[in-house]
C-alpha cells in the first residue's frame, strides 16, 4: 500500500502532527527508509524505498529478487510499515535518543531496530505492513 492508502485507512494519520525522525536510514543493501510518528495514533513507522532488482552481498555474490520464495512480498514502490506505538512526543524522543547520529552510519536501521526491540516497542510478529 503507498502512503496515500496508508492515510485513509486511519483518517486520524492525514490530519495529525507528524514527527520525522530522518529520511535516510539505510538498511545493509543500502535500501533508504524514513522514520516518522504519528501524533494522533501514537504510530511509529517506516516508509521502504523500492528495494533494487539486484545488489551484491558482502560475500561477493549477486541477490535477484524474485530468486527466493520470500522475495513474492517485496513490493516495487514505496511501502509502509508501522513498526510501534509510543503515546507522546516526549516518550518517542526519550525512546529514540541519540538518532541523529545513528541516521548517519552504515546500516542504520539495525540501531533502530535494536532501539526498538531493547526499549519493548518493536514486535516483529505485530508488524503492520500496508
Amino acid at each position: 500500500m503507498d502512503i496515500e492508502q496508508f492515510y485513509d485507512a486511519d483518517a486520524r494519520r492525514r490530519g495529525s502532527v507528524e514527527v520525522e525522525f530522518g529520511q535516510d536510514w539505510r538498511d545493509a543493501h543500502d535500501v533508504r527508509y524514513e522514520l516518522s510518528w504519528v501524533e494522533d495514533t501514537g504510530e511509529l513507522y517506516v516508509m521502504r524505498e523500492p528495494v533494487p532488482a539486484e545488489w551484491a552481498t558482502p560475500f561477493g555474490g549477486i541477490h535477484a529478487r524474485g530468486l527466493h520464495s520470500s522475495d513474492e512480498k517485496e513490493v516495487e514502490g514505496m511501502s509502509v510499515a508501522v513498526v510501534g506505538t509510543v503515546q507522546t512526543r516526549e516518550q518517542v524522543e526519550q525512546l529514540l535518543e541519540g538518532w541523529q547520529q545513528a541516521v548517519e552510519g552504515p546500516d542504520s536501521v539495525a540501531w533502530l531496530v535494536q532501539r526498538l526491540r531493547e526499549r519493548g516497542v518493536f514486535d516483529p510478529d505485530a508488524v503492520v505492513t500496508t
